[in-house]
């Protein structure tokens, strides 16, 4: 049974009372228990989460220390039979020598400890009164159980998903936090067990030194916070616990609670490595510690791995979908494009808004051009090229009138996105001109002896074909640019004409995928329209995609709905982001449409337009390897000279092969 990458954690915030290590230990065992039900493949606790942070000086009472080794013990014994990787911190005496270390168990032994480097000594903090520094330790091992174990700060752990490295709370708020050159050293996934305590206003900033090492680190970051029944004679604990993947919190936990709370997600690690592989500049970084440290890799023979367990399960029952067994605990969002988040969407549109405009506006400058030739169809596409065309010109203070609009009615011309495209144009001011291409296009087929009653490819690219000529040789009639409307979906899919309305002088589209564009023309329609504009973008958003190639129904309305031919671009987009982003596999792309579609979708849909998607792919590379320039808007785009570049014949069959045996 595959996981596609896809890892449990757990960061752990146990209810706990000061220096009592038995109700510490009975608590933590029962937060492992539940652990263990959700599938984790590692649960990390709080710093000294066995005694609790604020012992204060009853941290050098040999009672105390003597009680905490042997509630290890009693953890060690309990989890004999764990699946999970469990991670707890406790104070360990080693060679009279007092540390506040993390322990790592699994299987009913300690595989490892790492002490904490950084001892805040400053404000609130005083734990120089009472522990070393892992600076200080000159031993390798320590002896735990009758064992001798690795110890030190320089320990990477290799588990069979993951590997990962520990730094102990104030490690974190360092210049140059201790995970920077764990990660530089093959860790993915980094746990700090904390004990930071709440201030006003520290919540957000913890919360950003979490988001922002994962991300500068390209890892996962499991952050397990004290809470819950810490000493309040000074300062208050809350239980701050979160989990982060490369800059993106996936899941925080509930604060100022006195139950035992358990924070869980699922971290991609193979999103991780793609994301390393390829960032070169992530793998130049051979940097070392200033110490020069040597690390160390302790291997974790996993002897029952959760991927058994899940093959185990799927073994027992037929007929089981992979999603079934292993239900990923995170959100997959159905459109990656496109902000679930309104504050967000308001601010992301803004900006890829303000980008588009940007880079028409160096080119228009460049080229010292006064004008500009769009075609408008009255379609999404068309549409929002046209908006950032005007609010380029009126950035740049040149008037509207100087905006040629040209709608090219044809054989597939509806009243509908007629209409909707005169209107829009009177609305914003801009010089309308009709040009009517049915004439031209029937002499054309005349030359080339093509029956204008048969409505194959030829047909439809003879008008996209002459309405492009029409747009190239009228701007050089008034001096302009062309304006490309195609995009970032269609160049995927192939869905434009060759030399038609895949050719353009600037393409501002070109990095917008059709899911964005939807959304862009809505926002702008809700921040920037007056009431007539805003109804009549609303009735353009709300038309199918159509390029209008082929006669309408007997009713006048779109008879060609490009959704029908290649299929929803919902689910296209959806493809597309994990393709290019981050070159997962089919296998693993439509487990997470199953996931993001469930109630839209079925498998069978999904598997079926995911063919034809790779099909389509690799088969319209060469459109994509002579593309006009056009500004890069997000993380994935099409531009050969960018992000892209794919030899127009290479083979789908791998990708297919894949698929057909799902």
């Amino acid at each position: 049974m595959n996981n596609y990458g896809f890892v449990r954690f757990a960061a752990a915030s146990p209810a706990l009372k000061v220096a009592d290590c038995d109700y510490n230990t009975t608590e933590i065992l029962k937060m492992i228990e539940n652990a263990e039900e959700q599938q984790v493949s590692a649960i990390v606790f709080p710093e000294l989460c066995i005694t609790g942070y604020t012992c204060g000086d009853l941290f050098l009472q040999r009672t105390l220390l003597e009680e905490a080794e042997k509630s290890l013990k009693r953890i060690a014994d309990a989890t004999r039979e764990c699946v999970s990787i469990i991670v707890v911190g406790m104070p360990l005496e080693i060679s009279n020598k007092l540390y506040n270390v993390a322990i790592v168990l699994y299987s009913g032994r300690v595989v490892g400890i790492v002490p904490k480097t950084f001892l805040p000594n400053y404000s609130e903090f005083y734990e120089m009164r009472w522990f070393s520094s892992a600076a200080e330790l000159k031993e390798s091992s320590a002896r735990v159980n009758n064992s001798h174990v690795p110890v030190g700060r320089n320990l990477i752990f290799k588990a069979q998903d993951f590997n990962f490295a520990i730094e102990v709370c104030e490690d974190l708020w360092t210049p140059i936090p201790p995970s920077s050159f764990s990660c530089l050293n093959d860790a993915e996934v980094i746990f700090n067990l904390s004990a930071s305590n709440e201030t006003t206003g520290k919540q957000n900033y913890r919360k950003s030194l979490v988001s922002q090492q994962s991300a500068r680190c390209i890892a996962g970051y499991v952050y397990a916070a004290a809470g819950n029944g810490e000493s309040t004679t000074d300062i208050i604990f809350a239980g701050s616990s979160m989990i982060a993947e490369n800059g993106s919190i996936l899941a925080e936990g509930e604060r100022f609670s006195f139950e035992s709370k358990l924070t869980i997600a699922d971290i991609d690690i193979e999103r991780l490595r793609n994301d390393r592989l390829k960032n070169k500049s992530f793998a130049l970084s051979e940097y070392r510690s200033p110490e020069h440290i040597e690390y160390q890799n302790i291997t974790i023979y996993q002897t029952v791995t959760r991927k058994e367990f899940l093959s185990t399960f799927a073994g027992k029952k037929k007929n089981i979908r992979a999603k079934d067994v292993f239900h990923i605990n995170r959100y997959i969002s159905p459109t990656p494009f496109v902000p679930s988040n309104d504050s967000t969407l308001n601010e992301r549109c803004d900006e890829i808004f303000s980008m588009q405009v940007g880079g028409l506006t160096k080119r228009l400058l460049h080229t010292n051009s006064r004008t500009a030739v769009i075609g408008v169809s009255g379609g999404l596409d068309s549409t929002l090229a046209l908006l950032v065309l005007v609010k380029t010109f009126d950035k740049i203070n040149l008037p509207r009138k100087n905006i040629y609009g040209i709608t090219m009615p044809g054989f597939g011309t509806t009243d509908r996105t007629y209409s909707n495209a005169i209107k829009l144009m009177e609305s914003l001011g801009v010089t309308i001109k009709e040009i009517a291409i049915k004439d031209a296009v029937i002499q054309h087929f005349k030359d080339i002896e093509h029956d204008v009653n048969t409505h194959d490819v030829t047909y439809e690219n003879s008008q996209a074909r002459e309405r492009t000529q029409i747009l190239m040789d009228y701007a050089n009639k008034v001096n302009g640019l062309v304006i490309g409307t195609g995009d970032l979906s269609e160049l995927a899919l192939g869905w434009c004409t060759y030399n038609g309305d895949h050719m353009s002088m600037y393409a501002v589209n070109t990095g917008v995928p059709k899911t964005l564009v939807r959304t862009l023309v809505a926002w702008v329609a809700r921040t920037q329209m007056d009431n007539a504009s805003h109804s009549i973008l609303e009735d353009v958003i709300d038309t199918p995609v159509s390029p209008e190639l082929l006669p309408a129904d007997k009713d006048g309305n779109i008879a060609q709905k490009t959704e029908d031919v290649v299929g929803p671009y919902i689910l296209h987009d959806f493809f597309l982001y994990y393709v290019l982003r981050f070159g997962f596999s089919p296998e693993k792309i439509y487990f997470l449409a199953q996931h993001a579609f469930e109630e839209e979708f079925s498998d069978e849909d999904i598997l079926k337009w995911l063919k034809i998607f790779f099909r389509r792919f690799f088969s319209q590379q060469f459109k994509r390897s002579c593309l006009p320039d056009g500004p890069k808007i997000g993380s994935v785009n099409l531009s050969p000279r960018g992000d892209w570049r794919m030899p127009s014949d290479a083979s789908v069959a791998l990708w297919m092969k894949r698929l057909d045996e799902l």
